[in-house]
């Protein structure tokens, strides 16, 4: 039984019940009281022939996951998780059905079955247990207005935008606080312009911009589901498929995989649906 540190300092009474719950229906259960991520990775790593179990919540989970993929002891392992946290820190525990309270979470983890599920791996190892989302690129700064002066080369959008806004501001105020029509109405966010690949089969290219792009494992189908959103009011269009390949121009993309930060930026990137790659102890009707 590793705790995630995290888990002790967001919630400690849940940690604490279940610790107790399951050191009552397993008394040769081993605690370890994890310091840190590496403290955690040695954890794992002797294991053995015994099961692991996390309480932590999704980046517990994902780290956890990561790492015994990149030892090759992902599928021969069936990992036990206690999701301990709050709502949004738990979404994906929610979403691949393991119970949030500390009590069931726990007897899932003596009484449950274990399941295979499958999981997204992209071409540089990195692995997605649910989904990922492409996020929207940044809008094209606005060009400042000659008597606003220069702006140094190479400042990032977010000063630059602030840069704006005090230099702009000002000068509206002077002239009676009211601000030109142009200035005030918002620029329409940037869509994207990619190229997306199901299989081999083209989704959508840069010729028809994107609002939104989505790759989810659809858990028990064997094939990831992507739904690509055209920019404006068209259907979304939708595939199902074991390999999914995004290709941007410029900058490339940046991406968000399930409870992560951002990724990227990208100029490709291709994600391969592995079934049944990982096996998660989950209630017994699961």
């Amino acid at each position: 039984m590793v705790v995630d540190p995290v888990a002790r300092l967001t919630d400690g009474e849940s940690v604490r019940i279940a610790r107790d719950v399951l050191r009552a229906g397993s008394p040769g259960m081993k605690l370890r009281l994890a310091d840190g991520v590496e403290d955690t990775a040695r954890a794992l790593a002797r294991h053995g022939g015994r099961r692991p179990v996390l309480i932590g919540n999704d980046r517990a989970l994902l780290r956890t996951v990561r790492f015994l993929h990149d030892e090759r002891d992902l599928e021969r392992t069936a990992l036990a998780v206690v999701p301990v946290g709050n709502g949004p820190s738990v979404a994906l525990a929610r979403s691949l059905g393991l119970p949030l309270d500390a009590v069931a979470a726990a007897r899932t983890v003596l009484r449950g079955g274990t399941r295979p599920l499958d999981l997204l791996v992209d071409d540089e190892g990195d692995v997605v247990l649910g989904g990922l989302r492409v996020e929207r690129p940044a809008p094209p700064a606005a060009p400042s207005p000659s008597r606003q002066g220069t702006v140094p080369p190479g400042l990032p959008l977010r000063r630059l935008c602030h840069t704006l806004a005090r230099t702009v501001l000002p000068q509206t105020a002077a002239r009676g606080g009211r601000r030109p029509p142009e200035a005030s109405a918002r620029p329409e966010p940037a869509a994207h312009r990619l190229r997306v690949e199901a299989d081999g089969a083209l989704l959508a290219g840069p010729d028809r911009p994107l609002a939104e792009l989505s790759v989810r494992a659809d858990q028990g189908g064997g094939l990831a589901e992507v739904v690509a959103r055209p920019a404006g009011d068209a259907a979304p269009l939708r595939a199902r498929a074991r390999r999914v390949t995004v290709t941007a121009s410029g900058d490339g993309f940046r991406y968000r995989p399930d409870a992560d930060g951002l990724a990227g930026p990208a100029v490709t990137r291709t994600w391969t649906l592995r079934p049944g790659a990982w096996h998660l102890v989950l209630p017994p009707d699961g």
